[in-house]
């Protein structure tokens, strides 16, 4: 009697098994690894963002080399239309450029010697990843116009004659089945568009018709992300070729660090990031001659770096990191490029400004006497935290992490992943037990707190070691030594939508601007919303986060639908709130307005009871008569 063949999981691997995806399929398959996070827009990094920079990229390396000093932006509703004046694609390119992987002049480093994308993928992922794709290239009063669906050529136009100035449009709707929800929003759109300017002065942008242009380069830009009366020296702006520095310091703590590598912002820095903290620390140490402590000269300084390397290597596809050891292939290290500059100019600059050099040496002393007055604590709070993570019951950690180095195998992949790592921090254990029970273990952690934290505005660091909560909290998130190892990429404020849900709202974001304002300036803190009510038949339910979505609600359904209203987090089953959290999830941004003084901030809504404070209150009070089963019979009738 033959035996019978058992089939086990993953045993029937043969040919079958291997699977080739054309290049549309594959960018539409695992968009991640070209464009980082999906998400609807209410996050800065979110994809339809990447797409905009993707095609604004090959613009800006058109200006780079010498071509179009204006570039053109319109958004209107989803559809996104770039158009710049460089050289235009040539014309019997034009299809092949956006939908041939491998296609692109960026591959004749003659060409393009410097320039952001070298990979040739980006345009080929806008139009893969969009509903509706439009390109046409001018050239020498020849127009060639290609119109695509999801990455398919639907119509090749034949070449024909215009008037138009030389260059190319490109107009796309991103595709509503991947970037769900989504919805440009014009302030995130607004820090792209600045930071292009600041590293190519001279450069006119226009969007929706506003323009913006840069004259003094990250001079400007450190301009934009200070005061005036919050810095304790005059920016210090420094230019050689192929590198821009502009430096100073402020009264918070941490660092604050722009760096950009051919126009491109590295928002995860990279071996340029690293060099200039490593060279500004000798150069300072060998100015003053005397061996600071790295933190203390590092501690509150704000500074942007620009480099430009010849085909720059980035860690992935997103180019949020560089991955270069060399400035060109046979050229100087980084580490030495950017330390021989500082050495030589910042030293320079340092001996001819000797006030500058004595209100920074003011700043690195006085991080020095607060690190010593620290150290007793520090060290005590630290042993207990160390013993707390081994079994920290606060923390519900996940499995993949921001400031890990990602191996080699599927290594967009888990950048990818990386990119959502997400923590929550919530108010008590039943709120805390819902997320934790719906979460997405791999990229979802939760910290519980106890109750209202201690609002800490006006202390020192000294109550961070002091207080268990947080002192756990920032051992959890990793950012004792500052941004770099940071843990997750969103921290997620999740509390109950009422008054005390409101106030540890509050003095959540009152810990993070008093302690560690670069996790807010960096945009990485938001709030959860949750629905308020849940309106529902035997046909549908509908969540609603506000009584105008109630109110739609109600209308819809028909007969008198069941209205249940969530007064708190806990009252969401699991099984709900794996909907509200997942890649749908709605959250705020936290985010500090330019012009904005965090201690003054700090000091109006966390202060004591100003007669300012007051005034607002009362004058903005608002008071609602609860109608709401009259209003909802209303609606219904």
């Amino acid at each position: 009697m033959a035996k019978e063949k058992v089939s086990t999981p993953g045993s029937d691997y043969d040919e079958d098994s291997i699977k080739s995806l054309d290049w549309k399929e594959h960018i539409r398959l695992r968009p991640g690894m070209y464009i980082g996070k999906l998400g609807d827009g209410g996050s800065p990094d979110d994809g339809i963002y990447v797409l905009v920079k993707e095609v604004m990229d090959n613009c800006i390396d058109e200006y780079t080399m010498g071509h179009g000093k204006t570039i053109e932006l319109k958004i209107e509703g989803k559809t996104v239309t770039v158009r710049d004046y460089g050289r235009g694609i040539p014309l019997g390119k034009v299809v092949d450029v956006v939908s041939k992987i491998n296609t692109g002049a960026k591959y004749d480093s003659r060409a393009f010697q410097k320039s952001v994308g070298l990979n040739g993928v980006g345009t080929k992922a806008v139009n893969a990843l969009s509903n509706y794709f439009k390109v046409s290239s001018i050239r020498e009063q020849k127009e060639k116009v290609a119109e695509f669906e999801r990455g398919i050529l639907v119509k090749e136009h034949k070449e024909s004659s215009t008037t138009g100035a030389n260059g190319t449009m490109v107009t796309f709707i991103p595709d509503d089945t991947i970037f769900k929800n989504f919805k440009f929003h014009p302030e995130f759109l607004e820090n792209l568009l600045w930071n292009y300017c600041f590293l190519n002065a001279g450069l006119k942008i226009i969007f929706n018709g506003k323009s913006y242009i840069s004259r003094n380069g990250l001079l400007d830009l450190l301009e934009r992300k200070t005061n005036p009366d919050e810095i304790r020296y005059p920016i210090i702006h420094l230019k050689g070729e192929d590198i821009e520095l502009s430096i100073t310091h402020g009264n918070e703590y941490g660092e604050e660090l722009y760096s950009f590598v051919n126009g491109q912002h590295t928002t995860q820095g990279g071996t340029h990031q690293q060099a200039f903290r490593e060279g500004f620390v000798k150069t300072i140490r060998d100015f003053y001659k005397k061996d600071y402590e790295t933190s203390d000269i590092r501690t509150g300084i704000v500074a942007a770096i620009s480099v430009r390397v010849v085909e720059p290597v980035f860690e992935s596809q997103t180019k949020t990191k560089l991955g270069s050891q060399n400035v060109d292939i046979n050229g100087p290290s980084m580490r030495q490029f950017v330390g021989d500059f500082l050495s030589r100019e910042l030293d320079n600059y340092l001996h001819k400004n000797p006030a500058v050099a004595d209100a920074l040496k003011k700043r690195i002393e006085q991080s020095e006497r607060e690190r010593k007055d620290l150290a007793g604590i520090k060290k005590l709070a630290n042993e207990r935290a160390k013993k707390a993570n081994l079994h920290n019951r606060k923390l519900r950690d996940c499995r993949y992490h921001l400031n890990e180095e990602p191996p080699a195998k599927n290594k967009d992949e888990i950048m990818a992943k990386q990119a959502e790592t997400t923590i929550f921090i919530t108010e008590g254990d039943s709120a805390s037990g819902s997320i934790t029970k719906a979460r997405n273990v791999e990229t979802q952690a939760v910290f519980s707190l106890r109750g209202k934290p201690l609002n800490c505005f006006g202390l020192t660091k000294k109550v961070v070691y002091e207080n268990e909560e947080f002192n756990l909290l920032q051992h959890a998130l990793n950012i004792e030594e500052g941004m770099e190892g940071l843990r997750f990429n969103n921290i997620v404020i999740a509390t109950d939508a009422d008054v005390d849900g409101m106030h540890i709202r509050l003095l959540i974001m009152t810990f993070f601007l008093q302690f560690f304002p670069d996790l807010v300036k960096q945009e990485k803190v938001y709030v959860l919303e949750t629905p308020l009510f849940r309106v529902r038949d035997k046909k549908e339910t509908i969540y609603c986060y506000s009584e105008s979505e109630k109110k739609a609600a109600l209308k819809k359904l028909s007969g008198k639908p069941e209205v249940t209203r969530f007064k708190g987090l806990g009252e969401i089953s699991p099984d709900e709130f794996a909907q509200f959290i997942g890649t749908d999830m709605r959250k705020q941004l936290m985010r500090v307005e330019h012009g904005d003084h965090i201690q003054q901030l700090l000091e109006y809504y966390m202060g004591k009871n100003t007669m300012e404070r007051q005034a607002f209150i009362i004058n903005n009070l608002v008071v609602e008569i609860d109608k709401e089963e009259e209003l909802e019979e209303a609606v219904v009738n």
